[in-house]
């Protein structure tokens, strides 16, 4: 049940609040931009598993950084969804719309150009824009409560040298 919090005004008014509600109204959309960045940390995810299929053997210093890419999308997921558990909701387990769709577009793409390094690297850039443009939005928010904030603002900080990385590579390939 949910507990009650008398608050008296001077001419003996009693006014109850529900604290809990209150709870929910105020946490309800942090936990669903909390839970839109566990989305884009799946795609992240799913996005790099399928470009480590795309490679070639050779290709082992690209299969090394997908793998970092992965387990640091994994990581940012985790605690993200710590956090969506301490707010009292459940985390999401799937992927966005767009990320489904980019998915799909990036297997058309490399049936039509190939599988090469170049056109893998560009691929995976523009899913790094995607995360960013994600965590940007959620920063922007002024529903964000401060303590979150500054681990949203530290992972898109982590995202955005992975960002830069892939577009190093992908530009020495052009």
């Amino acid at each position: 049940m949910a507990k009650k919090s008398p608050h008296r005004f001077q001419d003996g008014t009693v006014l109850l609040i529900k604290q809990e509600t209150i709870y929910m109204q105020t946490t309800a959309p942090a936990i669903e931009m909390l839970n839109d960045l566990i989305q884009i940390n799946n795609d992240r995810i799913a996005g790099y598993e399928k470009a480590l299929k795309e490679l070639k053997d050779d290709d082992q210093d690209l299969k090394t950084l997908f793998g970092n890419m992965i387990d640091q999308s994994r990581e940012a997921r985790l605690a993200l969804g710590n956090e969506v558990q301490v707010l009292g909701a459940d985390m999401d387990a799937g992927t966005t719309s767009s990320g489904k769709i980019y998915r799909a577009w990036m297997g058309l793409k490399v049936s039509i150009t190939g599988s090469t390094r170049h056109s893998i690297l560009a691929s995976c850039e523009y899913g790094e824009d995607a995360a960013q443009k994600a965590y940007y939005t959620v920063l922007e928010s002024e529903d964000l409560p401060a303590y979150l904030r500054v681990m949203v603002m530290k992972q898109k900080d982590q995202l955005r040298q992975s960002h830069d990385e892939i577009k190093a590579l992908r530009d020495n390939e052009g």
